[in-house]
Formats: C-alpha cells, sequence, structure tokens
C-alpha cells in the first residue's frame, strides 16, 4: 500500500498532458511548465496559481473564437476605431462611436445607420463596430447590399428563399453595406423586406447608405416598402450622418492630382 502511495504522484504526472488534451485545456498543456514557473517566481498559493492557468486558457479560447467569428463575418478589409480620423469627419462624434463600441446596441437588437456621401467612412465605421461586435461575443456577418439582393433573388428563384432568409437571419448582426449605390427591383426590395421583417426586434442590422432616408423609395423602387423597411429599421435605432469629404479625393488633393473643383464634381457624380 505504502509503494501505491508513493508512485501514485508520479502516475498522475504522467497522466496530466493527455488528461489536459481529453479535457481540451490546450493553452494550460502547452503553456504549462512556463505557467508554473510564473507561478512559482511570484509566490502564488494554489488557489491564485489555478486562476492564471484558468486565465491562460480563457484567453487561448477567446482568441480563436474571435478568429473565427472575424472569418465568418467576411469582412473586406481590417477596420478599427481606433485608425478612423475623427479629426477629418467632425460630424461624427467620437463618444457616441465608443458607446456603440460597447455593442451594447447589438445585444438590445437596435439598428444603426451610417449615412453619407462616398468617401466618408461609413464602412471604415461598420466594419470596425461588426469587430467590435464579434469581440464582445456576437455573431456577426458582413454582405454588400447588391450582393445581399442578388442572393435573395436567385434563392428565390431556385425555391431556396427560406434557407437564405435563415441564414441572413441567423446572426445576431448583419451588417448591409453601401444600401443606395444601385436602385433594387421591385421584387428585390420585396425579399429585402422579408429580411429586414425576419430581424426585427431578434437581430440587429447595420446599414451603410449614400442616400437619406428621405431617398430610400426611389432605391427600392416603391415608397410604400421603403417605408415598411424604415418603419422597423428605425423603431431601435441610431442614426448618424456624416458630412465631410471624401478620404481618398482629400489624399489625391493633398498629392496635386485633383483640384477642389473636380473633387466637389467627383463626389457629386459619384
Amino acid at each position: 500500500m505504502a509503494a501505491t502511495k508513493k508512485t501514485q504522484p508520479v502516475e498522475l504526472l504522467n497522466d496530466l498532458e493527455p488528461m489536459l488534451t481529453r479535457l481540451k485545456l490546450t493553452a494550460i498543456r502547452d503553456q504549462l511548465d512556463t505557467l508554473l514557473d510564473q507561478a512559482g517566481r511570484a509566490e502564488l498559493n494554489l488557489r491564485e496559481a489555478l486562476a492564471m492557468l484558468c486565465a491562460a486558457e480563457v484567453a487561448r479560447k477567446d482568441e480563436r473564437r474571435i478568429q473565427m467569428g472575424m472569418s465568418i463575418a467576411k469582412f473586406p478589409c481590417v477596420r478599427t476605431l481606433e485608425g478612423f480620423e475623427y479629426d477629418a469627419q467632425p460630424s461624427v462624434d467620437a463618444k457616441q462611436i465608443r458607446e456603440l463600441a460597447t455593442s451594447r446596441w447589438v445585444a438590445n437588437g437596435d439598428s444603426v445607420l451610417l449615412l453619407g456621401p462616398p468617401g466618408v467612412g461609413k464602412t471604415h465605421l461598420a466594419v470596425a463596430l461588426g469587430r467590435e461586435a464579434i469581440v464582445r461575443g456576437y455573431s456577426t456577418l458582413f454582405v454588400p447590399a447588391t450582393s445581399l439582393v442578388t442572393q435573395l433573388a436567385r434563392a428565390h428563384a431556385e425555391g431556396r428563399l427560406e434557407e437564405k432568409l435563415i441564414h441572413f437571419t441567423k446572426p445576431k448582426l448583419l451588417v448591409v453595406d453601401e444600401l443606395g449605390y444601385l436602385p433594387f427591383e421591385a421584387n428585390a426590395a420585396h425579399l429585402f423586406f422579408q429580411l429586414v421583417s425576419r430581424r426585427y426586434e431578434r437581430g440587429s442590422m447595420l446599414v451603410t447608405s449614400n442616400r437619406s432616408v428621405a431617398e430610400w423609395g426611389g432605391v427600392f423602387g416603391d415608397a410604400v416598402v421603403a417605408t415598411a423597411i424604415l418603419d422597423r429599421l428605425l423603431h431601435h435605432s441610431h442614426v448618424i450622418t456624416i458630412r465631410g469629404d471624401s478620404y481618398r479625393l482629400r489624399t489625391k488633393r493633398r498629392a496635386g492630382m485633383v483640384t477642389q473643383a473636380s473633387a466637389n464634381t467627383a463626389t457629386q457624380t459619384d
């Protein structure tokens, strides 16, 4: 019996890595020696050392969850709130953006509308806020408006509309970019209305558009459908209208590639 007691700790040590693998505690397994050395140098007691090990595991799982969420979201680029030039767009309230970055609006099922002319940073903010939502644990999907309606129309023609509506309804946050750059066909507008209705008070939507909400009747080709869509989007919403110059044209002006007059003309016709 005494011999068994002496060998038991050794057996447990030999089994430690397989047990950590079985429990899927891979961060602790991979960093075990380093973490134990840190705990020893800090003279942590058993409870404190266990807390440190668990913190390392949680950090690893959060990192992987965020990486997976970013991949699933299909963002077209990496943009952060820290990289947004508030000085260049004084109409954007930095305090309001910081509040939106908490993602409480996503938790509440609210909508965000980012409105303004081309090039003022709407997509930048949309991607950045979408990334913040993922960090805070909310599933997110990014889709250009033209791609969205094309997918819905194709699914409708193929008898798979319900399947596609479920696909776009499932994420907690759906980001629809560049609504209004191209007008919708009448049938597409009705399909978009079905999606908005499905998500209403269940999931959040973030929509960027170069058109004011007063112009959405022309975008959708049906004032009645546009009103029905806006009725749902605006019920619980945060509307941000950005008034300023295009980042892209400002950069060209600085380089002497375009004049102010030609920049204004390009903005009006974009």
